[in-house]
């Protein structure tokens, strides 16, 4: 019988963003029998519903990792670059998977390290990024440091992963280069996995969720449109823009606007909004669109990261520019108005999961590199 592959994932937190989905898509839907998986993250985020629960619950093995954490901090930074070190010792992995900046930058690092020990142990290296933190509306200071540790960085990497081709694109402009190659591979999902709740269902259920943002302070009705998103508010999320759009239209009378954050299992709710929204002015490649076309909601995205990789404006949804409120405003009152091209828009968006977004196709693609 042939050797498991051992894997060790790593990811700087424990909620439950694009990082943690994408390795948990991933994760479940490999071969057991060909991988073994481990999965390292840092503690922020651990919960009842966090990322290493839910691991857990699986029957997947993880491992937390108290000194790894999201800010820099030198201290923390350097007790968490030793503690990967030791797990790498300790698990002698076949490939080191990384996710996330702060992880891909100290990971690749320990494992540089630990290399240099143990040469007959060096794992192949792979680096899946969704979305250049450098892109982030953080300062020129910032920016440059971020491009900077990158660019270092890439030479212990073997592989870097793009799940957009304009990142993949403005990498290789950067000169970002690692050991081998640098591609772009698209996230995926299964479309018919996805539990969705009925529309009056959803809607009853949000109005019992604590933090969704109204600021008529009316609770949606069967009546109201509901314009709604599912996003952590992070300064690149543009969230704000979303929040000016909803003041412009206060007096549109059965509009109202719902934001979800940090619930479990989101996507559910999903019916509930009439329309879509996803306001961002810095994304790699959103797992949230790929399950509001799957639940046949129009969308309305901004032209940022993977977006236009997925979205054409017009046949399958609405690509805006970032940061510009008027025209989120006038893409909620095109849609609100056409039930003709909403309903052209949802069809089309729900075909172009399955058939190009798809779980198995992401999977097969990484699979290639592990086997290689």
């Amino acid at each position: 019988m042939e050797k498991k592959k051992k894997i060790l994932f790593l990811v700087t937190q424990s909620e439950f963003g694009g990082a943690q989905r994408f390795i948990y898509n991933l994760v479940t839907n490999l071969n057991k029998n060909r991988y073994d998986a481990l999965i390292a993250a840092g503690a922020e985020g651990d919960n009842e519903n966090g990322f290493l629960n839910l691991l857990d619950k699986q029957g997947i093995k993880t491992e937390r990792l108290k000194h790894l954490k999201r800010s820099i901090n030198p201290f923390f930074d350097l007790l968490g670059l030793f503690e990967i070190k030791k797990l790498l010792e300790k698990v002698k992995p076949d490939i080191l998977f990384l996710c996330s900046t702060k992880a891909g930058f100290l990971g690749s690092l320990a494992n540089h390290l630990y290399a240099s020990v143990y040469r007959n142990s060096r794992p192949l290296v792979i680096y899946r990024i969704g979305g250049w933190t450098f892109n982030d509306p953080w300062s020129k200071r910032k920016k440059k440091l971020y491009i900077w540790l990158e660019k270092f960085s890439a030479k212990w990497k073997d592989y870097i992963i793009n799940n957009a081709e304009s990142d993949r694109r403005q990498a290789t402009e950067l000169g970002i280069k690692p050991k081998k190659e640098i591609l772009t591979i698209h996230n995926g999902i299964d479309a018919n996995e996805l539990e969705f709740l009925s529309k009056e269902e959803a809607r009853q259920q949000i109005n019992l969720i604590s933090n969704y943002s109204n600021l008529s302070n009316q609770i949606p009705n069967s009546n109201d449109i509901i314009v709604g998103t599912i996003a952590n508010d992070y300064p690149a999320k543009g969230l704000k823009y979303l929040r000016e759009a909803e003041k412009r239209m206060f007096d549109v009378g059965n509009v109202r606007f719902v934001t979800l954050s940090g619930i479990p299992d989101a996507h559910k709710y999903l019916k509930a909004f009439d329309v879509f929204v996803l306001p961002s002015v810095k994304e790699g490649f959103p797992w949230v669109i790929l399950e509001a076309m799957s639940a046949e909601i129009p969308v309305i995205a901004t032209n940022v990261g993977a977006v236009p990789e997925i979205i054409q404006d017009g046949e399958n949804g609405l690509l805006i520019d970032p940061g510009k409120t008027e025209q989120i405003v006038e893409a909620i009152e095109k849609l609100s108005k056409d039930k003709e091209l909403r309903d052209k828009l949802v069809i089309r968006a729900r075909k172009t999961v399955e058939e190009k977004f798809n779980l198995n196709q992401m999977t097969n693609e990484f699979v290639k590199l592990f086997d290689a």
